[in-house]
């Protein structure tokens, strides 16, 4: 009976662990409010959107953010939009990371990028904030800069001194048009890596 009992929970222990590897914590970054909606910003927020639209869940607020929940190939992705506004983005990610026990490595924070030409993606696995107040605040919560972030590239054309106008501005018409494409090809990279890993992702995608 004792070994049994032994065993027992040897096996549940393991099955604690596979269940939690298989859950992923899937966060765009973005400014709440619909005035911000369709700006550069926030694209995290539209890339999540396209990916819960395309599996078909809706998201629901919760605390410190709106929160979808779909499942791809025995894998759970937990999308947070966070409602902290951009600067306080490590709140929400640091309470649902604790929430949910996701291990730090199954985290992907998407984020714009000024150093990227329009629609370039690129995933890394570290670095430093590049001046990203979003990303400043995750590092600051998580208190590593060693987390997964999916970077979109939103290039950097304004003039000296526009470029908080230029980030919380539009799509112009030519990105409008190339945006449904490049969601698309934003959507397969998450896949990617829940499935694949991050590693065959960043050989698979980064630059394309």
């Amino acid at each position: 009976m004792y070994k049994f009992l032994i065993n027992f929970f040897k096996r549940n222990q393991h099955i604690e662990a596979t269940d939690i590897m298989k859950k992923y914590l899937i966060v765009g970054l973005g400014n709440i409010g619909e005035k911000y909606a369709n700006t550069r910003h926030n694209i995290g927020f539209k890339v999540l959107d396209a990916l819960a639209a395309e599996e078909n869940v809706v998201f629901e607020t919760q605390k410190l953010g709106d929160i979808a929940i779909c499942k791809i190939k025995g894998k759970s992705l937990l999308l947070l939009k966070p409602s902290t506004y951009m600067n306080l983005s490590g709140k929400a990610v640091l309470y649902w990371l604790t929430k949910e026990n996701i291990p730090l490595e199954n985290v992907l924070i998407i984020t714009d990028d000024l150093n990227l030409a329009f629609g370039s993606i690129r995933l890394k696995t570290k670095g430093s904030d590049g001046g990203h107040n979003g990303l400043k605040d995750i590092q600051d919560k998580l208190k590593t800069t060693n987390y997964n972030r999916f970077r979109f590239g939103i290039s950097d054309d304004f003039s000296k001194g526009k470029q908080i106008d230029y980030v919380l501005s539009e799509w112009n018409s030519e990105e409008s048009e190339k945006l449904k494409e490049r969601l698309d090809k934003s959507i397969e990279l998450i896949k990617s890596f829940v499935l694949s890993g991050v590693n065959i992702t960043m050989n698979s995608f980064n630059g394309k």
